[in-house]
């Protein structure tokens, strides 16, 4: 028994040692870069000495099972490229109930062949006023209306083993104001004052009020709130009980990088940075896309490859496609393994209402320029409304007045127009600016609402074509798809909403109701809606299945001499494909030209609202 025990012994102090000499290599590796970067913005502070314990403490933390997938990881990094990566978006609640109740859902998303979930926010927070949970109490602890740290541990152990990584947001540009920070700084500490920006009197923030642009103009007017108990003038850019933090501060720092590492070794493999271009201040700036901010989403980058490698970034930016590349950093200085793809999922609804993919093939060709390293998670709807931040310099150049179509665009969705057969709602509508966003499902926004209240068949036949044309074009664009829950059955508006005293001032709650499990049972039953658009995702896989998927094929768009057809070629070696997408709702022709190594056929002809994906070598 001794000698037994001896042999463990010996056993775990040699796979101790080979751990060690991996975490030193990798800390060796990034280490100059790192220090540099941590001098560069908080000089010769003591706080490096604590972020490097942090990190070599989570790393000796992290279970054997995760250093077991940063290796799998670290052999194949391009894993999150992968032809077969389909995502999915939801609420815990609304889809489940809770953590554990979820974990026993994990076979409906073995159905749909998932590799990537993304539950909306679920770390304690203040209730009500939490902002979907992106008013953050507690960065360490699930909140208890989900479960437990515990609870969230055993789902990521399950969706592993079921191949689903999972993805949690990291609301890195403020805490709630019931955060132990904010009311340690509400009780007069200056120490955590420090943490974030408060102000005497109102000198500082009409300066910064004089440059930086209000997040929420209408329903959370100025970037400052005054602090009655605490005598000052907070910073909140978004919302009053939200405390934007000072990222100055290198405690923040490292304090933030603490708890992402702890949801690192809960199982979390993807970190979706909530509103990262905000994160750095600056007086006489507009507060945002600062350089500071890529420094610090740099050294998070070098800090989970040396932690935890299987993890990756995926930024938030909602900004304009030039200001998208800086975020991915260089192939020899990555930031963001990939963003959201903000402005192509806006240009895809906007080819729909007005049947012209000129703006959309643009902004596809931008960001198709972009260098390899830029990875998209694309999408057509998520909890969040759909902004119409459209090229207006490129509306400009195609003759199209900017604010003509905007107001078209979110007037069309919320039904408003002549020949609308979308049913959604304005966020945010802005008097003055005549400015205002979207809300709605995307089957409502597609005409499947409209259609089964008017028990209108034809119209509802064109609604599915709408519906599975958007979701077939934006799985054929360079990143991968990302479905919100509820889009697979075909889920409508929930606009009993308006009966919910806490839900009702926020019409993005529109969108973010109840998963419908009566109408999910309906998934494979022949002639049903859900079945009918069930089967357009399966066949949506299928199309990715293609060897023109791969993380290194060439994606351009194409000419089609159509205004109202878009195209898209994928090339891998001598195969060639083109994916051809009618927006309107006529029958149209596509005229190609080829071109050397790129043979494709000189006429099409599409349906309305049809899309064909043919092989061309």
């Amino acid at each position: 028994m001794a000698e037994q025990t001896t042999v463990q012994s010996t056993t775990a102090a040699t796979s101790e040692t080979a751990d060690d000499a991996v975490f030193a290599a990798r800390l060796d590796r990034h280490r100059d870069e790192l220090e540099s970067l941590f001098r560069m913005i908080y000089g010769d502070s003591p706080e490096l000495s604590t972020f490097e314990r942090a990190m070599a403490d989570a790393f000796a933390a992290r279970p054997a099972d995760l250093k077991q997938l940063d290796l799998a990881r670290e052999a194949d990094p391009e894993w999150y490229m992968r032809g077969d990566m389909f995502g999915m978006t939801m609420y815990t609640d609304l889809f489940a109930g809770d953590l554990k109740k979820l974990a026993g859902k994990i076979d409906y998303f073995k159905e749909q062949k998932l590799t990537y979930l993304h539950l909306m926010p679920l770390l304690k927070m203040p209730h009500p006023d939490n902002d979907g949970g992106y008013a953050v109490e507690d960065f360490d602890t699930v909140d208890p209306m989900f479960g437990t740290n515990e609870d969230l541990a055993a789902l990521t152990a399950k969706l592993r083993e079921a191949g689903i990584s999972l993805c949690l947001d990291f609301v890195m540009n403020h805490t709630a104001s019931s955060h132990r920070w904010a009311r340690a700084a509400q009780a007069g500490d200056p120490v955590y004052q420090d943490y974030y920006f408060c102000y005497d009197d109102r000198t500082v923030p009409d300066r910064y009020d004089a440059v930086v642009p209000q997040v929420f103009p209408n329903t959370a007017p100025g970037n400052f709130t005054w602090n009655e108990r605490m005598g000052k003038w907070v910073m909140t850019q978004f919302y009053p009980f939200q405390w934007d933090l000072n990222y100055r501060n290198p405690k923040v720092f490292v304090s933030m990088m603490q708890s992402v590492m702890n949801l690192a070794n809960l199982g979390v493999e993807v970190l979706r940075l909530d509103a990262v271009p905000y994160i750095w201040k600056q007086l006489g700036t507009n507060c945002r896309n600062l350089p500071q901010v890529h420094t610090i989403v740099r050294m998070m980058r070098m800090m989970l490859e040396i932690v935890c490698p299987a993890v990756v970034l995926k930024g938030e930016v909602v900004m304009a496609p030039k200001e998208l590349a800086a975020y991915f950093g260089t192939p020899e200085h990555p930031e963001c393994h990939m963003l959201y793809n903000v402005s192509i999922m806006v240009n895809l609804w906007s080819a729909l209402a007005s049947g012209d993919v000129r703006l959309l093939k643009n902004q596809l060709d931008k960001l198709n320029a972009l260098p390899s390293n830029c990875w998209f998670v694309n999408y057509l709807r998520c909890h969040d409304d759909i902004g119409w931040g459209l090229d207006e310099d490129e509306e400009v150049r195609l003759s199209i007045d900017p604010l003509k179509h905007k107001e078209f665009l979110y007037h069309f969705y919320e039904g408003a127009m002549p020949g609308s057969w979308a049913m959604g709602e304005l966020y945010n509508y802005d008097e003055a600016s005549k400015d205002a966003r979207s809300c709605g499902t995307a089957a409502s926004l597609c005409g499947i609402e409209k259609a089964i209240i008017t028990h209108d068949k034809p119209a509802l036949e064109t609604a599915v074509s709408r519906d599975l044309l958007l979701h077939h074009a934006m799985a054929f664009l360079r990143g991968f798809p990302m479905l919100n829950c509820g889009d697979e059955i075909g889920q409508l508006n929930g606009w009993d909403y308006k009966e919910d005293p806490d839900r009702i001032a926020d019409s993005r709650n529109l969108h973010r109701s109840k998963f419908d499990w009566t109408k999910a049972a309906e998934r494979n039953k022949p002639g049903t809606l859900q079945n009918e658009l069930w089967e357009g995702m399966a066949s949506l896989r299928a199309m990715r299945n293609d060897p023109c998927f791969a993380p290194d094929a060439w994606v351009t768009t194409w000419d089609t001499d159509n205004d109202g057809v878009l195209a898209v070629v994928r090339k891998a070696g001598e195969r060639t494909i083109v994916g051809l997408f009618n927006f309107t709702g006529e029958a149209q022709t596509a005229e190609l030209i080829s071109i050397e190594g790129v043979n494709l056929p000189a006429r099409v002809e599409l349906g309305a609202y049809e899309e064909k994906v043919i092989v061309c070598s």
